[in-house]
Parts: C-alpha cells; structure tokens; sequence
C-alpha cells in the first residue's frame, strides 16, 4: 500500500509517499482502509520531532482519518466489516490502510462524508470540550477564540455559536476573520494590527471575556488571559504559533482565573463518560445541519504541499488528503 513517510525529522518537504507492507490487524485491533485523512498542526510537529512525544523513525504520517472496517483482529466483534468509521491515531494515518485499536474508532455522524468525517472529530471534539467539559461556557457567555480561522478554532466558533454563545474572533487578517464570521462570530479583532487585550474588553462592554479557548499560543495568550472578567476561565489546546508561553501567575492569582489545558486523548482516557458525552452532543449538531469547515482537499502524492500549508498557517479551517483524488481541489 501507499504511505506518507517521515524517515528524517524535518519540516513537510523531508515526507515522501512510498509503498509499505499492507498491516495487519493483531488481537483487539481493527484494520481501516482509509479514504481521507485530515492534516493536523501536531502532525507537523511530530515530523519535525518537536511534539510533546516523539515518534521513533521511520513512521507513517497523520492522526485522523475516516474510511471503512476492511477485517477485524483476535478478540474484536466490531464494528462489522464495511462499517463507515473515524478513528485517531498518534501516527500512520496517511496511508490506504490503517490498524487502530477498536476502541479508537467511531461511528461517522449520519450525514457526514468521508472528507467532512476526517475532518471532524478531533478539531470538533476539541472545541466542544474545550468549551463546554473543560471551560465550563454557557449560553449567552462571551467566548474569545484565537486563530479563529484556523482548523480547532474554525470548528471551536461554530461549536460556540450554535450552543448560543457570544464569539469575538481574533485571527491574523481581516480576511480570516470574515471566515470566522460567517460561522457565527459576533465580532472580530485582527492582533496584528490591534490590542488584543483593549479590544476585548472594549467589546465585551468593559466587563472582560467569560472564557478564552486559544490554539495559539506565543504572546497572544498573556494579552487574552489580562481580558478576562474576574473569575473567568483561560483554556490552552495547543501552541500553533509555535512558542509555549510564561504565564505570569500573578495574574491567576489577582484575577480569580481558572487556567486548564485540554488534549483530546487523555481525555478519553481519563474520563470516557465525559468523551462519550461530547460524541452524542456533536452529533446532534451534526443532525442539525453543522458541518466542518474543508478549504483545500489534496491527493496523498500532495502530502507534502498538505502539511506546509498547515505548518505556515495559510490553511482556513481543515485541509485534508482524498486517498481517491488524483489532484488538488478546492473544497465545495
């Protein structure tokens, strides 16, 4: 079978698609054929061997993908064969078979298809549980999501809006916040050319933000944290702009603020009631007509072109590999 390879860290480029021995499935695991694969910003990082857990040479790029259960290892009774699936993984997703564990696995929302599945639950399942398990929002809340035009940001203002939260969208242009705005965010602020942390404040009436969901990092972060309300709530999901802040603690402190991190597979781990919880609520979103936000689908021979695009941040929303496609398209 064909797979994106990493045999050198380094940055997208150094990946190469190569023929590899189909896998097989072992006890208790489940053998996927894959018809898309969404790009993730820790995929890049695991590449470059700059993620918080390093993947040993060579591997098989991607964490998320959606196809269809080809056979079923020892032990497992399903899902069936030819059952529709998404699934994460730490790595090997990039390819046109996948092995996972069966508990990795879940069923596509109805109404989803196979793009739009990849695409779906680890942006989704981030930005609901971010917002609601974690961050605690609640209708009528002012939420401020950085790098709102990005993959978990995109999908964290249309989580917001839709459980009828109040958004205020920073992002890097105005061209990416008028993407965040026709998912629902109410206002917009561009941190590169305005005070993050007065704008904020400005227009949530001076009060503050209830919460504040950032993907991003860097020095963004302190300016959202000093926006908070007294009491507020500051939730990390990760660091796309590639540097961990020094959160001054002073500022936990003086203003009664709960700092909380999230990262999607401890939680299933740690707390699978919780997990289970948000699969139902987002699929409930789904019924009523929500959809992730795909800009740009490439074949698996574009893998490289795929991940730069993540990695300089030129992506809105998702961008993800067609195992089927034989170029690169623009998302319908």
């Amino acid at each position: 079978m064909k797979a994106a390879r990493c045999t050198t860290y380094g940055p997208p480029g150094g990946i190469v698609v190569a023929e590899v021995e189909d896998p097989e499935p072992g006890p208790g695991e489940v053998l996927v054929r894959v018809h898309a694969a969404a790009v993730n910003y820790p995929d890049v990082l695991i590449a470059a061997n700059r993620y918080q857990v390093s993947a040993p040479l060579p591997f098989t790029c991607g964490s998320e993908f959606a196809g269809v259960v080809a056979a079923l290892g020892p032990g497992v009774s399903g899902p069936a064969v030819g059952t529709p699936v998404s699934g994460g993984v730490f790595t090997g997703a990039f390819a046109e078979q996948v092995v996972v564990p069966a508990g990795a696995l879940r069923p596509v929302p109805a109404g989803l298809d196979m793009v739009h599945a990849a695409a779906f639950h680890v942006t989704y399942g981030t930005a609901y549980h971010s917002l609601v398990t974690v961050g605690a929002g609640a209708a009528g809340e002012w939420v401020v999501v950085l790098g709102a035009a990005g993959g978990v940001g995109s999908a964290t203002v249309d989580v917001a809006t839709r459980l009828s939260m109040r958004v205020v969208a920073a992002a890097s242009s105005e061209e990416r916040l008028a993407v965040a705005r026709t998912l629902g965010a109410e206002a917009g602020i561009d941190y590169v050319r305005e005070n993050l942390k007065l704008r904020i404040r400005e227009l949530t009436g001076g009060t503050g933000a209830d919460v504040v969901i950032d993907p991003v990092g860097g020095d963004h972060a302190e300016a959202a944290l000093r926006a908070l309300r007294w009491g507020g709530r500051f939730v990390t999901v990760g660091f796309a702009d590639g540097r961990i802040p020094r959160i001054p603690l002073n500022l936990v402190l003086l203003k009664n603020v709960v700092l909380r991190g999230f990262e999607a597979r401890s939680l299933r781990k740690y707390s699978p009631d919780a997990a289970a919880a948000g699969d139902a609520a987002l699929a409930r979103l789904v019924a009523d007509g929500m959809r992730p936000l795909v800009s740009r689908v490439h074949p698996l021979a574009d893998v490289a072109t795929a991940l730069a695009g993540v990695a300089e941040r030129r992506a809105t929303g998702k961008i993800v590999i067609d195992m089927e496609k034989g170029e690169m398209e623009e998302a319908a």
